[in-house]
């Protein structure tokens, strides 16, 4: 495991706070419509969430601070968006804040257990899950703003993902504190 901070895949990690502001504010000036730089820096942001972990795998790269950056870059460039379309109205402002307490909760938990323990629990099953279907529910309102019955399930599927996987977040905290192994 790489004690290194400066890796490429770090990098890609860290890439995906970086592409939100550009994406805001072309759609912004742009009447609140989407072109293909904000396809691509949207699509840029999914694929790097997923090649940021297979680099640092193949380059033998991965460590704590990894671990801990890919998480947070994902909390923070998806809360700016999140931010940004309930500023528009797009979503609703309880999703965000529901959004928001989760991800700090699990993030102050995470914490704790690095501090505790040493070392990053890694992301649970439910917890990825919970990120692609809320990605997915941003992805359709933000992109396909006439589906209005589609926003409503995958809002209340995001919901109760969320819900499911902060109870297994919970649970794997406290299994951690009984003395479990993980990673």
């Amino acid at each position: 495991m790489s004690g290194k901070v400066f890796t490429i895949s770090n990098l890609i990690s860290f890439s995906r706070i970086l592409l939100v502001l550009p994406v805001l504010y072309r759609h912004y000036t742009n009447d609140f419509t989407y072109d293909i730089y904000i396809i691509a820096l949207i699509a840029y942001g999914v694929i790097s969430d997923y090649l940021d972990g297979f680099v640092a795998r193949k380059t033998n790269t991965i460590s704590e601070v990894g671990k801990m950056i890919d998480p947070i870059s994902d909390k923070i460039a998806a809360g700016l968006l999140f931010i940004y379309t309930a500023i528009i109205g797009w979503i609703p402002l309880w999703f965000l804040w529901l959004f928001i307490i989760r991800d700090l909760l699990i993030l102050l938990g995470s914490s704790f257990i690095k501090v505790r323990y040493g070392k990053v629990a890694m992301s649970t099953l439910s917890g990825k899950i919970s990120v692609n279907v809320i990605s997915i529910y941003w992805i359709s309102v933000f992109f396909f703003r006439k589906a209005l019955v589609v926003h409503t399930v995958l809002l209340w599927a995001s919901v109760i993902i969320m819900s499911f996987s902060f109870i297994m977040y919970l649970l794997r905290y406290r299994n951690i504190m009984k003395g479990a192994k993980f990673n």
